[in-house]
């Protein structure tokens, strides 16, 4: 029959260290190491979350951006229309290039504007009855508003 030799295997130790201490150092390390970077999982959900903030603010900023070009072109009317008044008010006509409405007369006015972004917008005066809006997304020269209703709003 054969013959196991069996050995006897040493750990060398440094100093005073234990095979536990070493070992509950090994352990210690581990807890206290960080670990850096993150996962795929985390980076896709930082980008879906992202992608959906991005997709509520676009459609947010375009509406805001057009009703502030929609009051631009309104505020260039009314700036027109003022410079008319006073001409109104010191000749008690409207000046020659801004007589319109079809008939012509010297106590109406319109004043047009299109705004960039597309819509576009008319304000009347008709002396003595008082100023009315008008806008559409199709602009009509200013002498040929037959189509369009005015109001008292835009």
């Amino acid at each position: 029959m054969g013959r196991w030799i069996y050995q006897l295997v040493t750990i060398h130790c440094h100093d005073k260290e234990t095979l536990t201490n070493m070992l509950e150092k090994l352990i210690q390390r581990r807890r206290h190491a960080s670990e850096e970077g993150f996962t795929l999982i985390e980076l896709m959900v930082v980008v879906l979350i992202i992608a959906i903030l991005i997709a509520i603010a676009i459609p947010t900023f375009l509406g805001a951006r057009n009703r502030a070009q929609d009051r631009g072109a309104q505020s260039n009317i009314r700036n027109a229309f003022t410079a008319e008044k006073t001409s109104y008010t010191d000749k008690s006509q409207y000046s020659a290039d801004a007589v319109t409405d079809g008939a012509n007369t010297a106590d109406t006015v319109v004043v047009g504007a299109k705004s960039p972004s597309g819509k576009c917008f008319y304000l009347k005066d008709v002396a003595g009855t008082g100023t009315t809006y008008a806008s559409t997304s199709t602009c009509v020269a200013t002498n040929n508003i037959g189509g369009l209703t005015f109001n008292n709003a835009w």
